[in-house]
């Protein structure tokens, strides 16, 4: 069986966003489920562009929706865990931007997840993805920086 494989772009981090695991959040192993990853990294994602003042609903005009997502499962959490979940915006290329997030644990730093997103941005007279604004590229180069 292949495996997903992501390098997470420590270098490209833009924030750093803790959570803990609710019991909600686990699955019939008693560990922290895929379908509540993917709900926590959307949490995280979603506040890491708030930050910027960039809701995903209206980045310099435009929509965003998820092309693609990719998950490297690593390491078991487990409620009541501590997590901390990094988000990683390289330099956009294009039309898309690609996102990498790093679940940790808190205590341990033990990675649990990495997990790779392509969002786009939709013109929604067209429905036509579009360049990604100059203020958005400014905005991720910031947070990188800072």
């Amino acid at each position: 069986m292949e495996r997903v494989k992501l390098d997470f772009p420590a270098e490209a981090v833009i924030h750093r966003h803790p959570l803990t695991v609710r019991v909600t959040d686990m699955n019939y192993g008693r560990h922290l489920g895929h379908d509540a990853i993917v709900s926590l990294l959307h949490e995280a994602r979603v506040q890491a562009f708030a930050a910027l003042n960039l809701p995903e609903w209206d980045m310099c005009g435009y929509p965003s929706l998820v092309a693609d997502l990719a998950i490297q499962y690593l390491s078991e959490a487990r409620w009541p865990d501590a997590l901390i979940i990094e988000t990683a915006v390289p330099a956009p290329q294009g039309k898309a931007l690609t996102i990498y997030q790093r679940i940790r644990q808190s205590e341990s730093q033990k990675i649990v997840a990495t997990a790779r997103v392509n969002q786009l941005l939709i013109d929604l007279n067209t429905g036509a993805p579009v360049d990604v604004p100059a203020d958005v590229k400014h905005a991720l180069s910031l947070a990188r920086s800072g």
